[in-house]
């Protein structure tokens, strides 16, 4: 599987560099694994799931595979593209993903977003951040950041940012300033992929509106047809809501 997604280490090697890391006093490991992948099967990925669980990480993220436009995979997999293998059904890769939460909720692992399972306490700051929209700063060639509602990117041309080192205004591209809509957006669709899901006081603090005067029409519907739960104060998915989240988060677009 390694192999077939081009990474260019080997299971032993990854193991190699697990056990360093733990030797070096390391206390929050995580290990990634993907889902999905073209002849990939409910049981070798329960394998690969199980090998992960026995080395005892605090911190699994476990993602399905997504053919994206413009990749070697699309070549082969995306849209109206021949087929070379077979990529697991829709129902296959929903079971990958419940038997994900299963198994690693038995070895003590929670889930507390969409793709993250951790043990108490080892949740990613890092990526957390990124769900409550927080301002951070992106260093180096190619680097996204997000700063006062303004996301930007440095240039990915070497040569162009060590000419321009000196002069950061030159180094940026894609700036965009977020408008309201965009920033409440982002609130909801980031917010929801955490599992204690959005705050509707939260939301009023930073938009002096509620929820509902935004998003009613949109909050009735996903809960009616059960993909949404809404408590007194939190808005969150279900279990079916989570497994087609990008339709949800879709439906949230002003």
């Amino acid at each position: 599987e390694l192999k077939l997604l081009g990474r260019i280490h080997t299971y032993e090697s990854f193991l190699e560099s697990y056990n360093l890391a733990q030797e070096c006093g390391f206390t929050n490991r995580n290990v990634d694994l993907i889902s999905a992948v073209p002849g990939q099967t409910i049981e070798s990925y329960e394998e690969s799931l199980k090998k992960v669980v026995a080395l005892q990480p605090e911190h699994i993220s476990a993602y399905s595979l997504i053919v994206e436009e413009g990749t070697p995979f699309y070549e082969v997999y995306g849209e109206g593209k021949p087929k070379e293998g077979d990529l697991p059904s829709e129902e296959t890769e929903r079971l990958m993903y419940q038997r994900t939460e299963e198994i690693l909720k038995g070895a003590g692992y929670h889930r507390y977003e969409i793709s993250n399972y951790a043990k108490p306490g080892k949740e990613c700051r890092h990526n957390l951040g990124y769900w409550e929209r927080k301002d951070y700063l992106g260093i180096g060639l190619g680097a996204s950041s997000l700063i006062g509602n303004v996301r930007f990117r440095h240039t990915r041309d070497l040569k162009e940012y060590l000419r321009c080192a000196s002069e950061p205004e030159k180094l940026i591209r894609e700036k965009q300033m977020l408008t309201r809509s965009e920033q409440m957006e982002e609130f909801f669709f980031l917010g929801l992929r955490k599992m204690n899901g959005v705050s509707k006081r939260e939301f009023e603090a930073c938009f002096h509106a509620t929820v509902e005067e935004i998003y009613g029409a949109q909050l009735q519907k996903l809960v009616k047809q059960k993909l949404l739960i809404e408590e007194e104060d939190t808005i969150l998915l279900t279990a079916r809501g989570i497994d087609v989240s990008n339709y949800v988060f879709g439906e949230l677009l002003i």
